[in-house]
């Protein structure tokens, strides 16, 4: 249980069941492995009818003092009626520890996959994430990290120096443009900006939808951070189609918050630290099962030609004119 790569071998069915009932939640179906890479989370339906989903958390990822601090966010959230799927609570305490793992049990919240084409949502989207904003902005996280370049930047170049494995000649390609991109990213990553409580990693696939509207879940990379670390995922296809977006996505956004204006231009720069610390992540965790089985081309001769080609297109895109709002802010 001590060792940093420990990949959740001892984390049984029997242990986990043991762990769920532990808490007076009964499951009357099995346990339904739900996609998460970084933590084990499973969906049941217990014998009180009610459907659950309890997540384990990956050891020594987070200390116990973080994870609260995740919760109580969530929790701060739902109670401004903020759609965020929130922990529940027994005895007073959202995280429990069971043989070593910590764990947490959350209502299943239903629904089916954010659309990231439908303009009518991205403005829900928008008026949601404003919200959330609104009530990060009130205080600042304690103990839970703040995004920027020394962690997912230069903590993970030397992790994919040190443990990655690439062929001898893809090293020096490799490491020149990730470098260059790191330089290009290091002043506007290092400008002042206000920060708040960040959602973290606002993907598509974290946002669930219902008749209501959206509902954002996993709160697991929750960070200080700029406004427009949540926003800037929210963006795809090509310039013009980025543009329309960004405007309506803020249309709704800034009935609740306020964007700075200078926050458009760390779009480029944060996509390029997002794309360096994923690379990191896969590199570290390759030793969990898990990662082999879900990403099987990953390490190979032709997967890092393809890095070096998508660092070489990402050091471009730094050197264009930033987004700008079509209707101004």
């Amino acid at each position: 249980m001590t060792t940093a790569q420990f990949d959740f071998q001892s984390l049984t069915p029997d242990l986990t069941l043991d762990a769920i009932e532990a808490l007076g939640i009964y499951p009357d179906s099995g346990l339904l492995p739900l996609n998460s890479y970084e933590n084990r989370v499973y969906q049941f339906r217990a014998d009180d009818g009610g459907r659950y989903v309890a997540k384990f958390y990956r050891p020594q990822r987070w200390r116990a003092e973080q994870i609260r601090e995740e919760h109580q966010f969530a929790l701060e959230l739902a109670e401004a009626e903020v759609p965020v799927a929130a922990p529940l609570s027994f005895d007073g305490d959202t995280l429990f520890e069971h043989q070593g793992y910590q764990y947490a049990l959350w209502r299943s919240v239903g629904g089916r996959q954010f659309e990231v084409d439908n303009l009518d949502q991205l403005e829900q989207v928008g008026r949601f994430l404003g919200r959330l904003h609104q009530q990060g902005s009130k205080r600042a996280f304690c103990h839970r990290p703040t995004l920027g370049i020394d962690e997912f930047g230069h903590q993970a170049r030397q992790i994919l120096a040190e443990q990655a494995q690439l062929g001898s000649y893809l090293e020096t390609p490799f490491f020149t443009v990730l470098d260059q991109l790191l330089q290009a990213i290091s002043t506007p990553l290092a400008q002042s900006q206000p920060l708040l409580r960040l959602h973290g990693d606002m993907h598509p696939g974290n946002i669930l939808y219902v008749d209501e509207g959206p509902s954002f879940v996993d709160l697991d990379d929750a960070r200080m951070g700029p406004a427009i670390q949540d926003l800037w995922m929210m963006l795809n296809g090509d310039r013009s189609q980025q543009l329309l977006q960004l405007d309506i996505l803020l249309e709704g956004y800034q009935t609740f918050s306020h964007l700075p204006t200078s926050q458009l231009a760390l779009i480029e720069p944060l996509r390029a630290l997002r794309m360096i610390n994923y690379l990191a992540w896969l590199t570290k965790r390759w030793q969990d099962p898990a990662f082999p089985r879900n990403f099987p081309w990953f390490g190979t001769d032709k997967f890092w030609e393809q890095q070096v080609l998508a660092l070489k297109e990402q050091l471009a895109a730094l050197h264009q004119t930033p987004l700008t709002l079509m209707s101004g802010l």
